[in-house]
C-alpha cells in the first residue's frame, strides 16, 4: 500500500492545503487524493513569508484579501501585499527578486519572458486573478466635441487640424501590458492607428485621473476605479469598457519568476490556492463585495472613496453623460474557476498583438513559450486544493468587438491578419 501510495500521480499535491480545504467544510475529496495527503515527504511552504507587489487598482482584490482575511495562513503562508508606485517598478522588483509575486499585467509577464519589456528574464503566469472590468477613458473636452466612442473619436481626429507638437495624445500603463493592447485593438477597430495617428504615453494607473485633469492626454485605457473615478470628478466619460472589447478577456495575472517556481514549488502554490479561495469568496455574495470595497478603498491599498470602487465591481455603469446600465460581465474574480485559469491561448494572444505593433520583430513558438510560461500543474493543485473546478481544455475560443475569433489555433496567422497594425 506504501509504495502504491507514493507512486500516486497526485503526490505532489500540499497534504497542508488539502487538509485545511477538508477543514473548511471541503467534500467529495476523492480517496486518491485523500492517499496523497499522507504520501508527501516535506510538502510544507519552502518559503513561509512572501511579498506580493501591488498596483492601486480593484483587482488587486483578490490578493489583498487573501492576506486581511486570513485565508493565506489556511495554505502556510503569510501574505504580505506591498504597494507599488508603477508596473514598470513592479517589473524590476520582480526581476531582482525584491517581490516573490505579484499583481501583473499578463503582458508585462510575457513582455519580460520574450526580452520586449526591459531586461529578459524566464517568468511564470500561475493564475489569472480576474477578467473584464477595465475602460477606455475619454476627456470630457473631447466628448463636448463630439467624440464619445470609437466612430466618433476617428471622425474628430479626421476633421480636428492640431499643431505637430499638439498631437491626439492617449495613455496607457505599461507598453507590453493589458491596457496597451485593448486601447491599440479598440482603436485599430475604427480605423485609428494608435502608432501613426496619435501619441500614446505611458502613465501610472493611479496618477491617470491628474494627468487628464490639468489636460496632458485625451483618453486613457485603465483598470478601474481610475475610470469610474474620472466620472465621480467630472473630467472624463467611459468610450467603451473592455469586456465591450473582449468579453471575459484575461487581465490581471499572479506572476512571479521561473526560478522562483522552480526553488518554491509548494510555496507557488499554497499562494496560487490562498488567493484562488480569496477570489471565491469575493464573487458569493454582494455583502462580501461590499466589504472588499471598504478594504482595498483604504490608502494602504488603493486610496480613493468606496463609492469608486463598489458601482463597477457591482456590475451598475454610468457613462458620465447620463447614460446607466446594468453590465453582466463586470468584473469577475473567481466564476467557479472559469476566471483563474491560465488559458494557453490567453497568454498567446497577447504575443500576437505585441508582434502586431512591432514590439516583437520575429513570430515566435508562440505555444511553446506559453507553455513555458503558464504554470498548468501547479495551477491544477492548487485549484484542487481550494476546491475550485478546472476546466477540461487549456486553450478556448473567443470573438472581439470587431467580429474575429480568436482560438490559438494559427497564432502566426492571426497577428498578421489584422490591416492595422504597426
Amino acid at each position: 500500500m506504501t509504495e502504491l501510495i507514493r507512486s500516486s500521480p497526485t503526490s505532489n499535491i500540499s497534504r497542508r492545503a488539502v487538509l485545511q480545504a477538508a477543514a473548511v467544510g471541503a467534500v467529495g475529496i476523492s480517496p486518491a487524493l485523500r492517499a496523497a495527503v499522507y504520501a508527501q515527504g516535506s510538502d510544507a511552504p519552502e518559503k513561509k513569508e512572501v511579498k506580493i507587489g501591488f498596483i492601486p487598482l480593484t483587482d488587486c482584490a483578490s490578493v489583498v484579501m487573501a492576506s486581511v482575511l486570513g485565508i493565506d495562513k489556511k495554505y502556510g503562508v503569510t501574505i504580505v501585499p506591498t504597494k507599488e508606485a508603477s508596473w514598470a517598478g513592479v517589473r524590476d522588483k520582480l526581476v531582482s527578486g525584491e517581490l516573490d509575486f505579484a499583481h501583473s499585467l499578463y503582458g508585462l509577464i510575457y513582455g519580460v519572458h520574450a526580452g520586449t519589456a526591459g531586461p529578459k528574464k524566464d517568468m511564470a503566469v500561475l493564475m489569472t486573478l480576474n477578467q473584464n472590468g477595465q475602460a477606455i477613458t475619454l476627456s470630457k473636452k473631447l466628448a463636448e466635441k463630439g467624440a464619445v466612442d470609437g466612430q466618433s473619436l476617428a471622425k474628430l481626429m479626421n476633421t480636428e487640424k492640431r499643431p505637430a507638437d499638439q498631437p491626439f495624445t492617449f495613455a496607457q500603463t505599461f507598453p507590453t501590458g493589458t491596457h496597451a493592447m485593448w486601447l491599440y485593438y479598440w482603436m485599430a477597430a475604427n480605423g485609428i492607428n494608435p502608432l501613426k495617428d496619435a501619441k500614446v504615453i505611458t502613465v501610472p494607473p493611479p496618477q491617470m485621473v491628474a494627468n487628464m485633469r490639468v489636460g496632458n492626454m485625451d483618453g486613457y485605457c485603465v483598470g478601474e476605479p481610475w475610470n469610474h473615478r474620472a466620472i465621480i470628478d467630472g473630467i472624463g466619460v467611459t468610450a467603451i469598457t473592455t469586456q465591450d472589447i473582449w468579453k471575459d478577456h484575461p487581465e490581471k495575472v499572479l506572476g512571479t519568476t521561473a526560478e522562483f517556481v522552480k526553488k518554491n514549488p509548494n510555496t507557488a502554490r499554497a499562494v496560487t490556492a490562498a488567493i484562488l479561495e480569496a477570489g471565491k469568496w469575493i464573487d458569493t455574495s454582494l455583502g462580501n463585495k461590499n466589504k472588499m470595497a471598504e478594504t482595498i478603498a483604504d490608502k494602504s491599498y488603493v486610496n480613493t472613496s468606496v463609492d469608486a470602487i463598489n458601482q463597477r465591481i457591482l456590475g451598475r455603469y454610468q457613462n458620465g453623460m447620463g447614460k446607466t446600465w446594468d453590465d453582466p460581465n463586470y468584473m469577475k474574480f473567481s466564476g467557479d474557476g472559469a476566471v483563474n485559469f491560465p488559458y494557453l491561448s490567453d497568454g498567446m494572444w497577447f504575443l500576437t498583438q505585441h508582434k502586431r505593433w512591432g514590439l516583437m520583430k520575429d513570430h515566435v513558438d508562440y505555444l511553446a513559450m506559453a507553455k513555458q510560461v503558464n504554470q498548468i500543474d501547479i495551477y491544477k493543485q492548487a485549484a484542487t486544493a481550494a476546491k475550485v473546478s478546472v476546466p477540461k481544455d487549456v486553450m478556448r475560443s473567443s470573438k472581439l468587438l470587431d467580429g474575429v475569433v480568436w482560438d490559438g489555433k494559427d497564432p502566426a496567422k492571426y497577428a498578421d491578419s489584422f490591416k492595422v497594425k504597426a
